[in-house]
């Protein structure tokens, strides 16, 4: 590991501090078109909605031209241009509560080089934890991935979608220029290409303004939901392709005796986010 460039941003650690106000989860219920008067202090944050809170504060000068802060600090300064959320793993211990003070402690657990068919990727594995009153609530392992630009993405062929499974439950959402908006401004997130259509398509060769993979993930966490009231115990979720604003996608989730199995279907019917839900 000496010669790894990185080597000593592994164990580097970061503590972020909030009070977690109900103004914040009253604004994700309205994103989702949820009632938003039942978000009152002591009460229970939906299980993902922690992403809304803890956010990054880097200073406008400190941004960089893909609207990320810039490189270095807690996240090693990899050069590589493209930055994506993969995925995350969790487990929901117990609920954090609305109006409470809270913490999130963040760790680099490893950083790994590889080559895939766009070049050079390197992987950075964080783990998070979130406390509250000193008792953990939620563990997290989030996975970033940084890659060469690669060619430009083509736009996906909208087809008819498979057929789903008996019992399963679907959604079909439009991801329409505001909900993305809203939900780069809900998590502080300042990265242009989902929002600025002339960045996300000269700059980073994509057909349209790209879905945030986090976006998906909650739109499928809230339809596992929505079907059952049953404790949600763990989510994990990984990307497989990106979704556009340019036409409807499709949420599936085929639900078990103790897990939800969930895809994110883009217009061609392939699936571009894969995940599970574990129900107490």
């Amino acid at each position: 590991m000496e010669d790894h460039p990185f080597a000593s941003w592994l164990g580097r650690t970061e503590t972020v501090e909030d009070e977690l106000g109900a103004t914040q989860a009253r604004a994700a219920a309205a994103m989702l078109d949820l009632p938003s008067n039942s978000f009152e202090p002591g009460t229970p944050l939906p299980p993902l909605w922690q992403w809304f809170y803890f956010l990054p504060q880097a200073p406008q000068a400190h941004l960089s031209i893909d609207g990320h802060p810039q490189r270095g600090g807690f996240m090693p300064p990899i050069e590589l241009p493209r930055r994506m959320f993969a995925g995350s793993r969790l487990r929901f211990l117990q609920p954090l509560r609305i109006g409470q003070p809270a913490r999130r402690e963040g760790r680099i657990r490893a950083i790994n080089q590889k080559s895939g068919r766009s070049g050079k990727l390197v992987f950075v594995t964080v783990d998070y934890t979130y406390l509250q009153n000193e008792q953990c609530c939620i563990e997290e392992q989030q996975e970033i991935v940084y890659r060469e630009p690669g060619a430009p993405v083509p736009a996906p062929t909208p087809s008819e979608l498979p057929a789903v499974p008996e019992g399963a439950w679907t959604r079909m959402i439009t991801p329409e220029t505001p909900l993305l908006f809203r939900f780069s401004a809900l998590t502080f997130n300042a990265h242009r290409i989902h929002y600025d259509r002339p960045y996300a398509m000269e700059a980073e060769g994509y057909p349209g303004l790209v879905v945030h993979g986090p976006l998906t993930a909650v739109l499928l966490l809230e339809l596992v939901r929505q079907h059952t009231t049953r404790p949600i115990t763990s989510f994990n979720f990984r990307g497989q392709a990106p979704l556009f604003d340019l036409a409807p996608f499709r949420l599936v989730a085929l639900p078990g005796d103790t897990e939800v199995a969930l895809e994110a279907q883009a217009p061609d019917g392939s699936v571009a986010l894969r995940a599970s839900a574990g129900l107490g």
